[in-house]
């Protein structure tokens, strides 16, 4: 079967990259005199002088994101109709995100409803939409999630219980600006839960059906620079805050079928509104049978960081929350047979995955 494969259009990467946005940006601004850009900042920056330090223009709109929780198609219609009102049938020179996965997921989002039609969840899925956005630039200010490389932008539907991206073309970023100085204020815990996404999804796409030898070889050179990040004396180097910078750059690159770790954290963060970087962690802490060789490494990454995963996560949840975990996770057909095969429900009985649940 064959896809025509799409990649971010221009990157830039390292350290003190960000004073090269202006002249990034200088383009747009010509080629669009007087158009405005949005700004979406993490929520983390709103009482900081972080924005000082950006080009930012008296006419551009700032979006500070509520990370609190993950992206939900809610939270994604709220910002559209809120930049929809700022621009007021204008178009954007430009869509920035400076954050995390949820910031920059938001921002792709809010850019396809920019462009389409509709709501935000009639766009989770694969190829449904259908206009350009507007140009998109992620700055990442942490690393792990892809979401820079990658052209989904994942949000929760709540009334739905289900955690899908919209998945297009028109969703990737056009321009990634990467500059390690950014992730040095990170916490350590949360530099490690986000950063680990890489090797999560890498591994799991080498460890499935779905293969070729183009996504073969970024997910093994990601996993290959998160051993070294990981396994090393301090993962919050200089040096090796830019190689998990590159790990998540080639990892959203090779981001498709994963398996089955991303669908059980699919799960906790439906039901119990967890962060992805660390439901992933969880639910690795729990496939030691189906993933024994990446459980063994993550458990020797978490010793050698001094990471903790508190226990009991899942302890004394109802009937009606434990089926809900269930139904939240095994509705990911495509990553569960990729790994386990068409009869993957033979496998991850309700009990099975309740049981494993209940262990976290």
């Amino acid at each position: 079967m064959y896809r025509n494969a799409k990649n971010v259009g221009y990157y830039m990467i390292g350290d003190g990259a960000l004073a090269q946005l202006q002249d990034i940006l200088a383009s747009r601004r010509e080629a669009m005199p007087g158009a405005p850009a949005v700004w979406f900042l993490d929520h983390y920056f709103e009482n900081t002088n972080f924005r000082e330090q950006l080009p930012i223009l008296e006419w551009d709109d700032v979006v500070y994101v509520d990370t609190t929780e993950e992206p939900t198609t809610d939270s994604v219609d709220g910002y559209a109709d809120r930049v929809k009102a700022f621009l007021q049938g204008r178009k954007p020179c430009a869509l920035l995100a400076f954050g995390g996965g949820s910031t920059m997921d938001t921002c792709k989002c809010v850019g396809n409803l920019l462009a389409n039609p509709g709501k935000a969840a009639d766009y989770q899925g694969w190829e449904l939409v259908k206009n350009p956005a507007p140009y998109k630039v992620a700055v990442p200010t942490i690393s792990g999630t892809g979401s820079e490389t990658s052209r989904t932008g994942i949000i929760c539907n709540e009334e739905k219980n289900l955690k899908l991206g919209m998945n297009s073309d028109y969703t990737m970023f056009d321009q990634v600006l990467l500059d390690p100085r950014l992730t040095a204020t990170v916490p350590r815990n949360q530099y490690f839960y986000t950063g680990i996404d890489t090797f999560m999804h890498c591994f799991e796409s080498l460890d499935g059906a779905y293969r070729n030898t183009v996504v073969d070889s970024l997910s093994e050179k990601a996993i290959d620079l998160c051993k070294r990040v990981f396994l090393s004396e301090d993962m919050m180097s200089d040096h090796n805050r830019e190689l998990l910078m590159i790990a998540s750059y080639l990892g959203g690159m090779a981001a498709g079928f994963v398996g089955v770790v991303h669908p059980l954290s699919a799960g906790l963060s439906m039901v119990l509104h967890m962060h992805h970087g660390i439901a992933n962690c969880y639910a690795l802490s729990v496939l030691e049978d189906i993933y024994p060789e990446p459980y063994k490494v993550f458990r020797e990454m978490m010793a050698r960081q001094k990471i903790d995963l508190p226990t009991g996560i899942c302890k004394n949840l109802t009937d009606e929350q434990y089926n809900a975990l269930y139904e939240a996770s095994i509705v990911h057909e495509k990553p569960l047979i990729n790994k386990l095969g068409p009869n993957y429900r033979e496998i991850l009985t309700r009990e099975n995955v309740i049981e494993r649940f209940k262990r976290m």
